[in-house]
C-alpha cells in the first residue's frame, strides 16, 4: 500500500484580476511541485482560489514565494500542511437544485439543514441562474437519495421554492428523450376548452376537464362528453384556435438548446392531433402522438378517430418513442401537470410535474413551479450562461439581465 505524499493546500483570497493564476502557478512551477486538485470561485469580482500541491521536501522556500506573490497581487493567503488528496466522496450522491424566485437565504438554511439531518454533506455549490429565477445547485453526499428527496420536497412545499433530488450518474450526461404534454404544460390552458368556447360551452368543458386533471373522472369518459359538445363545429376553428395558442415562457429555448446537444423531444397529449402536429412541426419536436378528432364535410362530427390516448396511452407513447429513437426508459424525462401525465411520468427515467395539481406533485421525481418551462435545464446541469452564448453563437438575441 502506498504511503500518502505530504501535501499543501494553499488559499489565496482577494479582488480578481487578469493573472492571478499563471502568477500562482508560476512560483509553483519553480518548486517542481504536483497539481492534485484545483478549485477557484468568483463572486462579485472576490475571488477565492484553491490549490493542493505536493509538499516539496523544504517548503519554506515555497512557502516564502507564494507570500510573495500574495503581496504583489494585493491577496491574502493561507497555506496549510497535511497528508494525502481529499477524501472520496460519500456514497449516496445526489445532485439537489434549488429553484426561487427570489431564493431566501432562509429557505436555503432550512434545506441546509435537512440534508445535514439525514447525513448529506453539500460538497460543492454552483450557481446555475440568476434570473428570471435563481437556481443553486448542490452536490450532496452521504444521504440516500429517496429519502433526500422525500425530505427536501415537503421543505419545498412550506418554502415555496422548488428542489430537485437526483441521483447522481452517467445518465444525467446522456442523450435523451424529453416527452412533454402539451395543454397546460407545453402551452397555456386546454385546447378542448379554446374550441368549446366556439361551440358555447366552454364553461362546461372547463368544469369536467378540471375534474379530470384531478383525477376526480375516467379520462376517456369524459374526454368523449366533452368531445361531443362539439358536434356541428367549422372544421375552420381548429385554425383559429391554433393561431391563439401560446407557447409556455421557455419552451421554445428549452427545444433550441437540447436539440443543439442531440436531445430528442416528443409531445403526447390527450388533446388533438390537429393541433399537435402543427406544434410539433413548429417548434422543432420529432415526434407528436395525440387524439384525432373526426371531421366529415368540413365539420366536427362530436367523435374521435382512432384509439384515445389516455393515462396509459401517454406512457405507451413514450416507451414506443424511447424504443423507435434507441433510447433506454432510463435516459427519458417526462413532464405533464395532470392526473392523466402520472403513467407517463412513472415511466420516464425522471418524471417531472410542471406547474401540475397537487396530486401529481406528490407522485412525481420532482416538481417544478415557476413559469418558466427552460428552468428544466438546470436540472440536467446546464446553466443560463451556457444556454445564453450557446444562442449568441448562432446569432440570436438575449435580453440584458438586470444588475
Amino acid at each position: 500500500m502506498t504511503t500518502p505524499a505530504d501535501t499543501l493546500l494553499i488559499t489565496l483570497t482577494g479582488k480578481d484580476r487578469p493573472g492571478v493564476t499563471s502568477a500562482i502557478f508560476g512560483a509553483l512551477a519553480h518548486a517542481g511541485v504536483n497539481v492534485v486538485d484545483l478549485e477557484q470561485i468568483l463572486l462579485r469580482r472576490r475571488l477565492i482560489l484553491g490549490v493542493l500541491v505536493t509538499a516539496p521536501r523544504d517548503d519554506k522556500r515555497l512557502r516564502q514565494s507564494i507570500e510573495e506573490v500574495a503581496a504583489d497581487l494585493g491577496m491574502t493567503v493561507d497555506i496549510e500542511k497535511g497528508i494525502g488528496d481529499n477524501r472520496a466522496r460519500r456514497e449516496g450522491r445526489s445532485h439537489v437544485t434549488v429553484i426561487g424566485a427570489p431564493l431566501k437565504a432562509s429557505a436555503m438554511a432550512a434545506i441546509a439543514g435537512r440534508i445535514a439531518d439525514l447525513g448529506g454533506n453539500i460538497d460543492r455549490i454552483e450557481r446555475m441562474a440568476r434570473y428570471p429565477v435563481t437556481a443553486i445547485e448542490l452536490d450532496v453526499s452521504g444521504a440516500e437519495p429517496a429519502s433526500l428527496r422525500s425530505q427536501l420536497a415537503r421543505e419545498a412545499a412550506s418554502l415555496a421554492v422548488d428542489v430537485a433530488v437526483q441521483p447522481a450518474s452517467l445518465l444525467r450526461h446522456a442523450v435523451r428523450l424529453i416527452v412533454m404534454d402539451v395543454d397546460s404544460t407545453l402551452i397555456q390552458g386546454e385546447v378542448i376548452e379554446m374550441l368549446a368556447a366556439h361551440a358555447g360551452f366552454e364553461a362546461e368543458v372547463a368544469a369536467v376537464t378540471e375534474a379530470a386533471m384531478r383525477g376526480e373522472l375516467d379520462f376517456e369518459t369524459s374526454l368523449r362528453e366533452r368531445v361531443r359538445l362539439l358536434a356541428g363545429l367549422d372544421a375552420s376553428v381548429i385554425d383559429s384556435v391554433y393561431d391563439s395558442i401560446v407557447v409556455n415562457p421557455g419552451a421554445r429555448t428549452l427545444v433550441r438548446t437540447l436539440r443543439r446537444l442531440g436531445y430528442r423531444f416528443a409531445i403526447v397529449s390527450g388533446g388533438f392531433s390537429q393541433i399537435t402536429d402543427r406544434l410539433a412541426e413548429d417548434l422543432g419536436v420529432h415526434r407528436s402522438r395525440a387524439n384525432k378528432l373526426e371531421i366529415v364535410d368540413g365539420k366536427l362530427t362530436g367523435g374521435l378517430v382512432g384509439e384515445v390516448v389516455d393515462r396509459a396511452g401517454k406512457a405507451k407513447a413514450l416507451r414506443e418513442f424511447a424504443a423507435d429513437l434507441g433510447v433506454p426508459e432510463a435516459a427519458t424525462i417526462a413532464i405533464g401537470d395532470g392526473a392523466n401525465d402520472l403513467d407517463m411520468l412513472e415511466a420516464a427515467g425522471l418524471g417531472i410535474a410542471y406547474n401540475a395539481r397537487p396530486v401529481v406533485r406528490e407522485m412525481a421525481d420532482t416538481s417544478l413551479n415557476v413559469p418558466y418551462l427552460d428552468a428544466i435545464m438546470y436540472l440536467l446541469g446546464i446553466s443560463r450562461e451556457e444556454i445564453e452564448a450557446a444562442d449568441a453563437a448562432d446569432g440570436i438575441v438575449t435580453p440584458a439581465p438586470p444588475l
